[in-house]
């Protein structure tokens, strides 16, 4: 019996960046060779390391499929979710910035941290009165 199993992976249903992010997950357990004889398909062979037997490489094979299943929803969870990452490290950098690069206001002008357009760095005696 060989020690090799092959899977034929369509690109329809997995993405390429997909099956890359996959394997590499089972390079340490089985040597991997992808190729490409079909449009749209992608053969991988997995063949056996030293002292790994079918069994176990049938294993490799179910769990690789498990893996290439969680890469694709990776992958789709990352673009979905594409513009809020872009919009929070956009957050992150300006804030960044710091206090003596100033925040511009209406694009013109320059807001420094003395300025409390809404009263809020007033102290409540000066803004209540004491009691």
């Amino acid at each position: 019996m060989e020690n090799k199993i092959k899977v034929i992976v369509d690109l329809n249903i997995y993405p390429l960046e997909a099956i890359y992010g996959a394997a590499y997950v089972f390079v340490d357990k089985a040597y991997i060779f992808l190729d490409s004889k079909e449009e749209e398909k992608v053969e991988i062979n997995f063949r056996a390391k030293e002292g790994t037997d079918f069994s176990t490489l049938e294993k490799i094979e179910g769990e690789f499929m498990n893996e290439l299943l969680n890469y694709t929803l990776r992958l789709k969870l990352s673009e979905t979710n594409k513009k809020i990452r872009e919009y929070v490290v956009e957050q992150a950098l300006f804030s960044a910035l710091g206090r003596e690069e100033g925040i511009l206001k209406n694009n013109e002008e320059k807001f420094e941290f003395e300025d409390d357009p809404l009263g809020i760095a007033i102290p409540w005696e000066d803004k209540y009165g004491k009691k």
